[in-house]
C-alpha cells in the first residue's frame, strides 16, 4: 500500500447552515489528498495532462460518521492499495483533531488518452513508482 497524509483547516465558507462542513466539500478535500499523493510519487496532474493523459472520476463513494466544523484541523489520509490498470482507485480516511474518524471513501478514476478520449493503460512511470510499494 502507498499512502500520503495531509492536513487542512476548515474555512467558514465550507460550512452549512447547521455549522457542519458541507458534505460536497469532502470531494475537494479528497482531491487535495489525491493530488499530493501523486506529487509525492513525482507526478503532478499537470505533467500527466501534458503527457497526453486525462483522469476523469468515474465513481465517488463516501461514508459519513460524524461532522466536522469551522476551524477544525482535518487529516486526510489517502491510499492506493493496488496497482492501477486503466483505472486507479484512491481510498480515503478523514480524521478530526481528536483522531476521530469523520468519514471514509473511495474515488475511482480512469486513465484516458487525451487524443482518442478512450481508456488506456497508465503511464509506465506511475506503474514503476507504485510497484515499489504494492
Amino acid at each position: 500500500m502507498f499512502s500520503k497524509e495531509i492536513t487542512l483547516r476548515v474555512r467558514y465558507g465550507e460550512t452549512d447552515q447547521m455549522g457542519f462542513v458541507y458534505y460536497g466539500n469532502y470531494a475537494q478535500y479528497y482531491e487535495v489528498g489525491r493530488v499530493e499523493l501523486l506529487r509525492s510519487l513525482g507526478f503532478s496532474y499537470k505533467s500527466l495532462e501534458e503527457s497526453g493523459y486525462e483522469l476523469p472520476v468515474v465513481n465517488f463513494n463516501i461514508n459519513y460518521y460524524r461532522p466536522a466544523f469551522y476551524d477544525d484541523n482535518l487529516t486526510i489520509k489517502t491510499f492506493i492499495k493496488s496497482l492501477p490498470t486503466s483505472k486507479i482507485i484512491f481510498h480515503y480516511e478523514c480524521y478530526n483533531e481528536n483522531e476521530a474518524l469523520i468519514n471514509d471513501g473511495e474515488v475511482t478514476l480512469v486513465f484516458v488518452d487525451s487524443k482518442t478520449k478512450k481508456p488506456c493503460k497508465p503511464p509506465k512511470l506511475i506503474l514503476d513508482s507504485l510497484s515499489r510499494y504494492l
